[in-house]
């Protein structure tokens, strides 16, 4: 059964989470604080997907982000904020976050959510036998999901991997942001555009010698984006 980390602070919205993830199939580890959540997750390495809430009573939850992205590139973050709150969202996602669902969120947006991040990591396994795309100093190995430009490594969120194979696979080509999200986050994840400005933001501070002024991945302004070849 698929893992789950769910950090959340408040029983009544961590138990209604819970509920519905066992209902949808998953199994949900629960922690009350940042620091239990953390020890979760070294007790259960193979927690796939991480929701984080916001505001907690010990560490916060972009610092715990943080934390969990340090250590492990793979896991799929994804944050709880309130919906006032613009600068959560976009705070999450500079910490390292792959998604974002504001509070009070429905059942099925979550686990579409949950769903869609699951499946992309999942992916590597259903790559075809031609592996490597090759753009420039870039090589891209679709089977170990391990990107390298230079020779060098460069470490990728699920959501990195996924935006590198898409723009590489696709260079030259204009890209919509509309087309970015469905392809990358899916169609009935119901995530806004910004999510793929922010994380094509931190994508090029891996990538780019100066992420202010792009080569390889750049910007059609009113548009969308376009790996350049």
């Amino acid at each position: 059964m698929k893992k789950i980390l769910v950090l959340e602070d408040e029983d009544s919205i961590r138990s209604f989470v819970v509920v519905n993830l066992r209902r949808a199939g998953y199994e949900p580890i629960e922690a009350p604080t940042g620091a239990e959540a953390l020890e979760k997750l070294r007790a259960n390495p193979d927690i796939g997907v991480a929701l984080l809430d916001v505001m907690l009573p010990d560490i916060d939850g972009f610092e715990v982000c943080r934390r969990i992205r340090a250590a492990d590139s793979r896991i799929g973050i994804i944050m709880l904020t309130a919906k006032s709150m613009e600068m959560d969202k976009l705070t999450g996602l500079s910490s390292g976050a792959d998604d974002y669902v504001t509070k009070p969120f429905s059942t099925a947006e979550l686990t579409a959510r949950i769903d869609a991040l699951y499946r992309r990591i999942g992916s590597g396994a259903e790559e075809q036998e031609e592996d490597e795309l090759r753009q420039g100093p870039f090589i891209l190995n679709m089977r170990t999901r391990v990107l390298t430009k230079n020779g060098e490594r460069i470490k990728l969120t699920q959501i990195e991997y996924a935006l590198m194979k898409l723009f590489m696979s696709s260079a030259g080509k204009p890209l919509k942001r509309e087309e970015i999200l469905n392809a990358v986050w899916g169609r009935e994840s119901g995530a806004e555009e910004k999510v793929v400005d922010v994380n094509v933001r931190r994508l090029r501070i891996k990538i780019e010698e100066d992420p202010t002024l792009p080569v390889y991945l750049g910007t059609i302004w009113g548009y969308g984006y376009q790996w350049n070849t």
